[in-house]
């Protein structure tokens, strides 16, 4: 393992220094946006989308052990980054931290994987709107609708940080609304309450989950090998870390925000999930058609279906849009660093790295290869790689804090004084990691997500290769000592 010798120790201290480096960048954003950030970042096609995914290959029964587990992972993960992001509280923060407490070609690595995380991710949002839209407009090709969305969300992040907390704080407001219409009104249907269904073969409480293979009816290793997709599903939370460097008074917002998103992630997604998973059989669910479409459609509610149409592609226009502000941080931090070009350090009167906006808007128009090759198919494997993204990010985020508790107390440093501390140290983080390398192992076993592993593992290689090569072990406070 890597060691590092500008290990910062003390949370208060960091903060003097991360303001001054963030050269422009505004601390404009409060609790609220931090967690309609996270909420923007994590309810998106992950969950409107894919889960229908999830559900075909796990099982009802499996697919919410699956987000029951997945819910779990992202506590503790939160947990981790809560004492990190107070640490450090800098902008594309991922990588300081790795940087400081494991060593720089890790948080160079960390960096990069991350932002290969959002930039495929807004592929996956812009490719998944498109085929949403065709609902309505099927003459109109997938790959329009990607540059329509593409130009929009430019927009909504090139104004300001404060503009894009806005505009994500209401569409989060809009998909919770969603998710909330659907748990009641899905839920009264499976207690019989349905009077404006067609069909009066709307399933009762939990009968679907009993399913002629059995409760699990591809095995329990159906479950295992959606672990990625729903680690995919609730990527985003780790969104307040990113924005940590943007928001006024981090150590009493971040925590505040941290604990919000943890509670309402684990109410909205495994509660859409079990009425989902109770409304729809398994073999009837895909990724042709939203679920959330298709419980409403059986709900019998008038004009649902075209209305959650547009939400859901409201949802994923938002989660794109918390990705491409996370994909900017992380190249302005990385040129804060001097590992980046400089040019991704430039910024506009209003605080925006436009040139950082710009290369990362690039990445997100790789949807427009999947929308023209094979819409759902290659929607399939970006989702994995991107899993397989934030899956290494989150590694990264437990390792980063393991490390950095053991060398603050080293060092002497009391657990007590920390504004913020993960409870349960060192299982927190120990477990966390296990969980997360056990969800690359199963996709293995997956022939549609296997490319995530063939992809990802020589990019990990890749990273560290070059940052030996171009870097050796300096870092941007070794150039300027």
């Amino acid at each position: 393992m890597e060691s590092s010798t500008h290990l910062q120790l003390d949370p208060r201290s960091e903060t003097p220094g991360a303001e001054a480096a963030q050269n422009g960048l505004r601390r404009s954003m409060g609790t609220r946006h931090l967690i309609m950030i996270a909420m923007g970042g994590v309810i998106g096609s992950g969950l409107f989308l894919s889960s229908g995914y999830t559900i075909s290959q796990a099982g009802p029964l499996g697919a919410v052990i699956a987000y029951l587990v997945g819910a779990f992972v992202v506590c503790l993960v939160m947990a981790c980054l809560g004492e990190l992001a107070i640490a450090y509280p800098v902008s594309g923060a991922f990588h300081i931290y790795a940087a400081r407490s494991i060593g720089p070609a890790t948080g160079f690595t960390t960096a990069w994987l991350y932002w290969l995380c959002w930039a495929v991710a807004i592929g996956s949002e812009f490719t998944a709107s498109g085929l949403l839209m065709q609902r309505w407009f099927p003459d109109v090709e997938v790959w329009v609708w990607c540059l329509v969305f593409a130009a929009i969300l430019f927009g909504f992040n090139a104004v300001s940080s404060r503009f894009f907390g806005e505009s994500e704080f209401w569409f989060a407001i809009i998909k919770v609304g969603a998710i909330i219409g659907l748990i009641i009104l899905g839920g009264a249907a499976l207690f019989g309450f349905h009077p404006l269904s067609a069909s009066g073969n709307h399933p009762f409480l939990f009968e679907n989950f009993n399913t002629s293979a059995g409760l699990f009816p591809n095995g329990f290793t159906g479950v295992l090998v959606t672990a990625l997709a729903v680690f995919y599903a609730f990527s985003g939370s780790e969104l307040i870390g990113v924005a940590a460097g943007e928001t006024a008074d981090p150590s009493r917002n971040i925590p505040k925000a941290m604990r919000s998103t943890v509670v309402r992630l684990l109410i909205f997604f495994v509660g859409a999930i079990a009425v989902i998973a109770a409304t729809v059989p398994y073999d009837q669910v895909g990724l042709d058609e939203s679920p959330f479409v298709t419980v409403f459609s059986s709900v019998g509610i008038p004009f649902a279906a075209d209305v959650m149409n547009f939400v859901i592609i409201t949802a994923l226009l938002s989660a794109g849009n918390s990705g491409l502000f996370s994909c900017a941080r992380m190249l302005y931090s990385l040129a804060d660093e001097g590992h980046a070009p400089q040019a991704f350090k430039k910024l506009t009167s209003r605080g925006i790295p436009l040139i950082a906006l710009s290369v990362s808007m690039l990445g997100g128009l790789a949807s427009l290869i999947s929308s023209v090759v094979a819409p759902e198919s290659v929607y399939l494997a970006l989702v994995s790689v991107a899993g397989f993204a934030v899956v290494g990010v989150w590694m990264s985020i437990v390792a980063s804090h393991f490390f950095h508790r053991r060398a603050f107390v080293r060092n002497g440093g009391k657990v007590a004084d920390l504004p913020y501390k993960a409870p349960l140290f060192p299982l927190v983080p120990i477990l966390a990691f296990v969980l997360c390398l056990v969800s690359l192992i199963g996709i293995a076993m997956d022939p549609s997500q296997i490319a995530a592993l063939y992809f990802g593992v020589p990019f990990v290689a890749a990273c560290y290769l070059f940052f030996r090569l171009r870097y050796g072990g300096r870092t941007r406070k070794d150039e300027s000592a």
